[in-house]
């Protein structure tokens, strides 16, 4: 019985070591996506401010903490994105109803049509990358990479 849990880790471990080298392609992939988005948005654009943008934008309107919060970031940095980005008529802050010593962060209408422009090009590839691919790989997919992200065990149909 030991020699096959024994047998039973170390295929776990070499699968384990694999999907950490797929997500490592992955993650090279990813950052030179954003990198060259970040570039349309704005060129010279860093891609920790083109990720601030997006965040905001898919999650907003946020506060400068709860942004910090949600990217795990240094909030002296965040603002100096955030400043950025309001240079270029990209964000807004105003006053949060809720509490007056903070500000509202949201995308203008021009910080959304920059980031559609900017993040044409790689939706268009990840469509023809998985345009093969049924509906239920996708969606399962999805629900694995979900699953993984926050620490759950994928719920099985």
């Amino acid at each position: 019985m030991a020699d096959v849990t024994s047998e039973q880790d170390d295929e776990r471990r070499v699968a384990v070591q694999a999907l950490e080298s797929s997500f490592s392609e992955l993650m090279t992939v990813f950052r030179r996506f954003v990198s060259e988005a970040a570039e349309r948005v704005s060129p010279g654009m860093l891609p920790a401010t083109f990720k601030a943008l997006s965040v905001v934008s898919r999650f907003g309107p946020l506060t400068l903490s709860a942004l910090a919060e949600r990217l795990a970031a240094d909030k002296g940095f965040l603002s100096r994105s955030i400043t950025e980005l309001e240079d270029l008529g990209l964000v807004t802050r105003t006053p949060d109803p809720n509490d007056r010593r903070s500000r509202l962060i949201a995308v203008t209408e021009v910080g959304h049509a920059r980031l559609a422009e900017a993040r044409a090009p790689h939706e268009s590839r990840l469509f023809d990358a998985i345009a093969d691919w049924t509906l239920d790989d996708i969606r399962h997919l999805s629900t694995l990479l979900h699953a993984l992200a926050v620490g759950e065990v994928p719920a099985r149909d």
